[in-house]
């Protein structure tokens, strides 16, 4: 539980994050667009690496730098987020008790009511599984607590992982 895993995508660097966090932006921005203009059913395809760039800049998470600690080892990014087929798979880092934890969660996005949803179907820390049914209530009742972060622009109607992207459509 304690062991370091695997990284699940590979590090970026401060130019990478900084050049995903703008592709991200400016693939809202379009849709943002397309909706004023009158377009419906705009789509807009994310990829995991912009994906996780926004979440750093918008959680203020330290940049990777080059991906490497001093010794020259890769560093593990405050955030990994990840798209196969329809799962998005996220690592996030956390400290308890001096020890640094790696908790990956895996499942399915969806929309209600305006706010982004989350079914789990996969819940580890470290490289040990947890049964879902375990945290399922513990972790909807923190989804809960942060619901306004949650919450979609108005020109969003729709989100849900696809092909191994985030697919974002307008109203």
């Amino acid at each position: 539980m304690l062991r370091t895993p695997a990284p699940i995508a590979t590090p970026m660097s401060r130019d990478a994050l900084a050049e995903n966090a703008q592709s991200f932006q400016q693939k809202l921005t379009q849709l943002a667009a397309a909706q004023a203009g009158g377009q419906q059913g705009v789509e807009v395809r994310l990829t995991a690496a912009e994906v996780t760039a926004a979440m750093s800049q918008a959680n203020a998470a330290p940049p990777a730098g080059d991906g490497k600690d001093p010794g020259g080892t890769p560093k593990a990014d405050p955030y990994q987020i990840t798209f196969e087929n329809d799962v998005v798979r996220g690592r996030f880092t956390t400290d308890l008790k001096g020890k640094q934890l790696y908790v990956t969660l895996g499942g399915h996005v969806g929309v209600s009511d305006g706010y982004v949803t989350f079914s789990p179907t996969e819940f580890r820390i470290g490289d040990l599984r947890i049964p879902v049914s375990l945290v399922d209530g513990r972790l909807q009742k923190k989804l809960r607590e942060q619901r306004e972060k949650l919450k979609l622009p108005d020109f969003v109607s729709e989100v849900r992982v696809e092909r191994g992207e985030l697919v974002v459509r307008g109203k």
